[in-house]
C-alpha cells in the first residue's frame, strides 16, 4: 500500500512538475543575457499609440464576416526581441543585439520578452498597411532590438498564442 502510494505520489508531483513547465512562463531564459538599453523598471522609450477602439477599420474590414476577434487596447513593458532566436536557442540582450537585429531586416518575426518570461509576437496592426508594405514598425524594431521598452497595442491571445498589434507605424 505505502508502495502505491509513493508511485502515486510522485507521478502526480511529475505531473505538476511537467504542467509547470508547460503551461506558464517560469522566468527569462538565460537572465545574465542583459538588454543593451533600458530596464524592466525604467524603459528606454515607448513605441505604439493607444487606438481608440482595438482593431483598426481596415483590420475589421478584412476580418471574417466584418468581425475582428476580441482583444483589448493594452500597454506592455519588454525586451524587444528576434522571436525565432528566443525561441530556438533563448538568446536576447545586448551580446544578441546586431546578429537580433540581422535576422529582423531579413524577415524574422519581432517578439517582446516580459520580465516575467513571456514571450508576444509583435507586428503592425492595420491590415492593409501591413500587408502592403505601408507600415515602418519594423524598422521601429530593428534599431530598438535588445532595448527593453513600452508597447502599447492590441493584445489578442488564441489557443495560447499571445500577439501585440502595435498601431502608429503607417506610412505617411
Amino acid at each position: 500500500m505505502r508502495r502505491k502510494f509513493r508511485i502515486v505520489a510522485a507521478l502526480g508531483l511529475f505531473g505538476l512538475t511537467v504542467g509547470l513547465g508547460l503551461g506558464l512562463a517560469r522566468d527569462v531564459l538565460y537572465p545574465q543575457f542583459t538588454p543593451e538599453k533600458g530596464s524592466f523598471d525604467k524603459p528606454a522609450g515607448k513605441l505604439g499609440t493607444a487606438p481608440d477602439r482595438p482593431w483598426s477599420v481596415t483590420t475589421v474590414a478584412a476580418a471574417v464576416d466584418g468581425k475582428a476577434l476580441p482583444a483589448k487596447v493594452t500597454t506592455l513593458v519588454g525586451e524587444v526581441v528576434d522571436y525565432s532566436c528566443y525561441l530556438q536557442v533563448g538568446k536576447h540582450g545586448a551580446k544578441h543585439r546586431d546578429c537580433g537585429q540581422k535576422c529582423l531586416k531579413n524577415g524574422q518575426p519581432i517578439g517582446l520578452l516580459t520580465k516575467e518570461g513571456k514571450l508576444y509576437l509583435l507586428m503592425e496592426e492595420e491590415h492593409d498597411p501591413r500587408r502592403d508594405g505601408g507600415t515602418n514598425f519594423r524598422e521601429a524594431a530593428i534599431e530598438h532590438m535588445a532595448y527593453v521598452m513600452e508597447i502599447t497595442g492590441t493584445l489578442s491571445e488564441v489557443d495560447g498564442q499571445r500577439a501585440l498589434y502595435v498601431t502608429g507605424f503607417v506610412k505617411k
